[in-house]
């Protein structure tokens, strides 16, 4: 007689190794058996949270209704340094926009792709749709606070994360809550989850608050911190990730925490301590490195961007993004060597066809840099072929036709940029000098306003307005 392993046992160890729906289909058959086993109705939710768990700390993926319908109020002129929305407000330290390309948010790009970092708020529906977002979150997933003992918290976990049904977990969580008279800061926790993913963020805060004042934990603070955020207070939650730093010195992710905020505010500088900060607690954070990286990067420093960016490598972080940014560094760090085998991989590596467009792209930089025109020119069609929708390839494709002669083709071409990326200040300006060469003085000062709107320090586009508003007065 053969021994056989306990199926608890067995659907236990699937678990711990992540085969989930092996776990549920066993937990399903032992349920089958004895319907009221709580342990399997517990392992059995369990598997089927984690086959669907996102984590909520981290992801804050607004949809088009979030984005465009929005009625929070917030001050029409906040400032500086006070909000999120407004970005010109609050520009403060790090390169220049003319050197460091921003979002449609008005934020300068960041080293690390995270929910939210490329979306911003949108103006337009049309912008909204157009905007990217991602799921994937920049923190290595977690429980909140490893209590899954009891099958109410599996009950909750499952309803909230799998079937998504916000409502009927609100339910349970205040059932709960006046269950344990009041005093179970966890199920506070969870009614302020659920209040964040309703829109009800004022009563989200009060039962966090009321949660940490039970018992202090990093995630209460970041849940916290997150609800400030959506409320547009960076200040409010910078405030508390420090009291948080207090209670729970080199914590991480308050530190992280800190950093993005900064980051968000254009505040490269602060930012870049903040990630080193990171770094002196946890060498091998990922977004740390990878945003000093971007920083070095962007501030003409590449011989130590590639450094950090190397050791990524040596991680075993491996991807087209990277293998892309090394290609730049070694490029502008004059190690020509390093340089088209890192562009070969990155394409090879490539997921999807924007992350194509994005290597061909950068090509095209090189070759304008060695000096070979038509490389060039071949490589910002290949970005187009890739993706319809790269505003910086019509751009710099325009740049290369006007220098063939092929005038209106440029225009035509700078007018796609522009209508795809109103954000960038490039494709206005070289639609203005265009314009104003060819003796198009009304379409060139209003193209040159719309520079002006999107970098109102650029030289050249305030000398162009001058230079205009003169010949207008002669007129």
């Amino acid at each position: 007689m053969g021994s056989e392993m306990d199926p608890l046992l067995l659907a236990w160890s699937y678990f711990r190794r992540r085969k989930f729906q092996l776990c549920a289909d066993l937990c399903t058959q032992m349920l089958e058996k004895s319907p009221y086993d709580q342990a399997a109705w517990i392992l059995k939710a369990r598997a089927l949270t984690e086959m669907v768990y996102i984590d909520e700390i981290d992801v804050d993926q607004e949809g088009i209704a979030e984005m465009i319908l929005d009625e929070n109020a917030i001050a029409q002129v906040p400032r500086p340094g006070t909000s999120l929305k407004l970005p010109g407000t609050n520009q403060t330290g790090g390169p220049s926009q003319a050197i460091r390309p921003i979002t449609q948010a008005g934020r300068p790009i960041t080293g690390f792709l995270r929910p939210s970092t490329q979306s911003g708020r949108p103006g337009t529906m049309e912008q909204a749709i157009r905007t990217p977002r991602t799921a994937y979150t920049a923190r290595p997933i977690t429980s909140s606070s490893g209590r899954f003992i009891r099958l109410g918290t599996a009950l909750f976990e499952y309803i909230f994360h799998h079937e998504n049904d916000v409502k009927t977990a609100l339910d349970l969580a205040a059932l709960s809550t006046e269950h344990s008279q009041y005093k179970d800061w966890w199920w506070k926790v969870q009614i302020g989850k659920c209040y964040y993913r309703l829109g009800m963020y004022r009563e989200a805060e009060k039962q966090f608050k009321s949660a940490l004042k039970q018992q202090e934990m990093v995630d209460t603070f970041l849940y916290l911190a997150k609800v400030y955020m959506s409320l547009d207070q960076p200040v409010t939650a910078l405030n508390l990730f420090k009291q948080g730093l207090d209670k729970f010195p080199g914590e991480v992710t308050l530190l992280c925490g800190i950093a993005r905020i900064y980051e968000e505010m254009n505040n490269s500088s602060s930012a870049a301590e903040y990630y080193k900060e990171v770094l002196k607690q946890d060498n091998t954070h990922v977004e740390a490195i990878a945003c000093i990286g971007s920083n070095h990067f962007y501030s003409d420093q590449p011989e130590i961007a590639l450094r950090f960016y190397r050791r990524l490598l040596q991680m075993g972080v491996y991807n087209c993004q990277l293998l892309n940014n090394l290609g730049l560094c070694c490029f502008y760090a004059q190690q020509y060597d390093m340089t088209l085998t890192s562009f070969e991989r990155a394409l090879s590596l490539a997921e999807n066809e924007e992350e194509t467009a994005d290597v061909w792209y950068n090509l095209g930089h090189i070759a304008v840099g060695i000096g070979d025109v038509n490389l060039a020119h071949q490589c910002f069609r290949l970005a187009l072929v890739n993706n319809n929708h790269h505003a910086e390839a019509y751009n710099n494709l325009a740049v290369l036709e006007m220098r063939k002669g092929h005038v209106e083709q440029a225009r035509a071409l700078l007018q796609t940029a522009s209508s795809l990326a109103p954000h960038m200040y490039e494709p206005h300006f070289n639609f203005a000098t265009i314009s104003d060469k060819i003796g198009d003085l009304q379409r060139s000062y209003v193209a040159a306003q719309k520079a002006e709107a999107a970098f109102p320090d650029h030289v050249d586009t305030q000398q162009l307005i001058k230079q205009l508003k003169q010949h207008f007065a002669m007129l």
